[in-house]
């Protein structure tokens, strides 16, 4: 990301990561430190790759062992690079993701044989310029489509997004992604004289070997550009605060600068660096949660204790009961509810709303008894009665009150 006197250039990727944690994206984009490659970047790397290979003929298209060729030999020279989480599993790790990627690649290339779509672009690159009314400057955002392909009969343009992640969203999702609102915006500004109903949507899952579409809706364009607008906004805003908090989230195992972000960092000091404030805090710790431990022990202790109380003084019929360090009281209270969105609505069409402009419970008790019969019967009926039964425990020195 850079910021210029017209506005910032940037991309979907460093949108969707200021979107999952602002941190993350100040350490990237604007501090600029290099993240560490973690395997799971790498193979998504590699699997793109080796589809994009895949689909160029020269002069004929690759086989599936030759794609697995592909992919073996990029393997060996990326995988040196790869910085692993644990290293003692890293043997084990490499060879599940490895073997992961050749069997994506084999059921991938029996569903897709290259020679049977009209493939138009390959990894294209696209530069897009987006106004910004609201402040007068212009932005540019700037990302790589995977794969364009063109149906000959229907003259549909299809984008299509490889995603080598677990999850697939809902069908229903696809309209509002912003990813592929961004990738239909630039095909419709780099290729005007495309119809946007030509043109769809691809989410192409390659662990499920599915592919989900959509034809997004005629207003996706704008919205696209605003929800963009919005979120640079945001980040210039930051910018200018200097307040990017870490949004801690299930995909922060996977990101490399875990060891310096202050909702992970304190785990990773060795002991050797430990200061004498770091092991007090420590101890406080441990006994912080020893104590918490015993007082939730406790509490489901304390918990069953008063059902057997309960259970004896309903048998008994008592209403107290007396030991050696003290006495328990029993207490039942009732607690009065209605249905206030209904009352409202039966007081209306009695025109007598203005009783209670704003019906609670509390006021409504104190209307019924000026409110017509009708009407008081109605509201009767949406009248609910709950009892909560208390136990109250008074010490020894108190037995003689």
């Amino acid at each position: 990301m850079s910021v210029t006197s017209n506005g910032m250039r940037t991309s979907y990727s460093s949108l969707n990561t200021y979107k999952t944690c602002p941190l993350k994206y100040k350490y990237g984009q604007i501090d600029k430190l290099k993240e560490p490659k973690r395997v799971e970047q790498v193979f998504g790397t590699l699997i793109h790759s080796a589809l994009k290979f895949m689909f160029e003929r020269n002069p004929v298209y690759p086989t599936p062992d030759e794609v697995i060729n592909f992919y073996t030999n990029k393997w060996s020279e990326k995988s040196e690079y790869i910085e692993w989480r644990n290293p003692d599993k890293q043997d084990a790790e490499e060879k599940m993701y490895f073997e992961e990627g050749i069997k994506i690649i084999k059921n991938f290339y029996k569903k897709n044989q290259p020679w049977t779509f009209n493939v138009v672009e390959l990894e294209g690159r696209f530069s897009l310029e987006l106004e910004d009314e609201t402040t007068g400057k212009v932005h540019t955002l700037a990302g790589i489509i995977d794969r364009i392909d063109k149906d000959p009969d229907s003259e549909v343009y299809e984008i299509i997004d490889y995603k080598t992640g677990k999850k697939m969203p809902a069908q229903k999702d696809l309209e509002t992604d912003l990813q592929l609102g961004l990738y239909h915006l630039a095909l419709s500004v780099r290729w005007p004289q495309i119809k946007p109903e030509k043109i769809t949507t691809s989410l192409y899952f390659l662990r499920h070997n599915e592919k989900i579409s959509s034809v997004p809706p005629q207003d996706i364009v704008e919205q696209t550009k605003l929800r963009i607008l919005e979120s640079i906004r945001a980040i210039e805003k930051n910018t200018e605060e200097d307040e990017f908090p870490a949004t801690p989230g299930p995909l922060c195992n996977y990101c490399g600068f875990k060891s310096i972000c202050p909702m992970w960092s304190h785990e990773y000091i060795k002991e050797e660096e430990k200061t004498p404030t770091d092991k007090e805090a420590e101890d406080a710790l441990h006994e912080f949660f020893t104590i918490k431990q015993a007082d939730d022990e406790n509490k489901k202790k304390i918990a069953e204790l008063r059902g057997v109380l309960l259970k004896y003084m309903e048998d008994k019929k008592l209403n107290r009961v007396f030991g050696n360090e003290g006495y328990i009281t029993k207490s039942v209270s009732e607690r009065i509810s209605y249905d206030t969105e209904k009352v409202a609505e039966i007081l209306k069409d009695a025109d007598l709303l203005e009783k209670i402009l704003s019906p609670d419970n509390k006021k409504i008790e104190e209307v019924l008894a000026s409110l017509p019969k009708e009407v008081l019967e109605k509201v009767i009926k949406l009248k609910k009665v709950s009892t909560t039964t208390m136990l109250k425990q008074t010490r020894k020195k108190n037995v003689k009150e």
